[in-house]
C-alpha cells in the first residue's frame, strides 16, 4: 500500500528571499549589461570613420548599433556569462 504525503499535492510557494535573491540577480545582470554596452560604445568611438564604414555604420550610429536598433538580433543576445 502506498502513502502520498499532503506535501505532495501543494505546489512550492516561494518565500520572500527568493525574491530578493532574484531581484538582486536581476540589478547586477543589468549593470553588467550596461556596463557591457558602455564599452562597446567606448571601443567603436575610438574606431576612425573608415574602420567605421566597413562595419557599416557612422559615428552617428555608434549607440543605436550597440543598442541593436539596427539590427534587432544583435541586441538581443545575451552573454550565458552571467
Amino acid at each position: 500500500m502506498s502513502t502520498l504525503s499532503s506535501a505532495a499535492g501543494r505546489p512550492a510557494q516561494p518565500g520572500a528571499s527568493g525574491a530578493v535573491v532574484r531581484w538582486i540577480g536581476a540589478g547586477a545582470y543589468a549593470v553588467l549589461a550596461y556596463l557591457e554596452r558602455r564599452a562597446a560604445i567606448k571601443t567603436l568611438r575610438g574606431l576612425d570613420d573608415r574602420a567605421l564604414r566597413d562595419i557599416g555604420i557612422s559615428r552617428c550610429q555608434i549607440e543605436a548599433a550597440v543598442g541593436g536598433a539596427l539590427n534587432p538580433a544583435m541586441g538581443k543576445f545575451r552573454s550565458k556569462t552571467f
